[in-house]
């Protein structure tokens, strides 16, 4: 079984490691020192109180690959768009996609059924290129539960979990999920196959599309957005409206909004990924993670109040931050300025 790691950071480093471990003929697309770092000394991965050394092949050029069976894609979701054609050389007649990513896939309305079957969002998909190039139908989900961190170039330190529930977006039990969860499994992660995978994927997105950015506007940690009664609050009302917006598109949650809540702050003084980024003068996850659940909402004609306006500001936090454009605010027009006679002094 040939499988790239498209994007082999702290998650998909761990992944390649354990694939690697369990027989895959894993390859590695990575950038800078990282990848130099693997290329001189092997994939390091820290796990168990051992240090196991993956010697995988690692590269920048996908095109020294060749087509593979799986291109497991586990970069941040905002940078799957520039990718895309990077990744082609990649694909051949049988490769499947699978997106480890948080947040809403490109796939995600393929195979759904109704009124929105095979559309697309612009928020994560912008001029429909991953539907496009990598395709729908060569998609399969996989929901990203592990916390793992890149401690050095080339070093991987697996914190805790080992779950990647993973299936097709038409629930079907198919050969090639089948045999993929077996790779897995074999290399000691547990990959159960779902026939709901959206269920599993909205159950994650439900707590991110809050709590991180409510992080980044606050840069306080799960257990303190939990505990607080206003940041609680806020949470709450985010996720309820996101809630609706699920639950028109069919899906059922298997928790309340309070077992969700009191899971995340039980996670304790934990840093989300949104906020680790901001510190680091990364790009944050917003799309994915929250603005893709306002397009679906704006789709459905559903109102999510709260949820715009925390979007609004976390996207001019990011905008300060110089890390992203304020985005779907019109530009300001002569007839929009006050003359400045009339403006009163404060």
């Amino acid at each position: 079984m040939k499988v790239c790691i498209y994007g082999a950071g702290a998650i998909g480093g761990y992944l390649g490691a354990q694939l690697a471990g369990a027989g895959a003929e894993v390859s590695l697309v990575a950038r800078g020192a990282h990848l130099e770092a693997m290329q001189t000394n092997g994939l390091k991965l820290l796990i168990n109180g051992e240090e196991r050394v993956n010697r995988v092949r690692a590269t920048d050029d996908p095109r020294e690959l060749g087509p593979q069976d799986y291109v497991i894609i586990a970069l941040k979701g905002h940078s799957v768009p520039g990718v895309v054609d990077r990744i082609r050389p990649l694909i051949g007649d049988d490769t499947a996609i699978v997106t480890a990513v948080n947040g809403v896939p490109y796939w995600y309305f393929y195979k759904h059924g109704g009124a929105l079957e095979n559309r697309t969002l612009a928020t994560i998909d912008p001029g429909g290129r991953q539907w496009e190039v990598l395709k729908p139908e060569r998609a399969l989900g996989c929901i990203v539960y592990p916390a793992t961190e890149v401690v050095a170039p080339g070093v991987i330190q697996h914190i805790y979990g080992d779950k990647f529930p993973i299936g097709e977006p038409s629930g079907e039990i198919t050969p090639r999920v089948t045999a993929l969860s077996q790779m897995m499994e074999k290399g000691g992660l547990r990959a159960p196959v779902m026939t709901n995978i959206r269920d599993e994927l909205w159950l994650k997105l439900w707590g991110n599309l809050c709590f991180n950015p409510i992080s980044a506007l606050t840069h306080a940690t799960l257990d303190i957005i939990a505990a607080d009664p206003g940041t609680r609050a806020v949470s709450r009302s985010m996720m309820l409206e996101a809630q609706a917006v699920a639950e028109k598109l069919g899906i059922t949650f298997r928790v309340d909004v309070e077992r969700r809540i009191n899971g995340a702050g039980a996670v304790g003084a934990h840093k989300t990924s949104m906020l680790q980024d901001l510190e680091r003068d990364r790009p944050m996850e917003i799309d994915p993670l929250v603005s893709a659940v306002q397009e679906m909402a704006q789709m459905l004609e559903l109102p999510t109040p709260t949820l715009d306006v925390v979007l609004a500001l976390v996207r001019q936090r990011a905008a300060m931050a110089g890390l992203g454009d304020i985005l779907a605010v019109p530009p300001v027009t002569a007839a929009d300025l006050v003359p400045a006679q009339k403006v009163a002094a404060h």
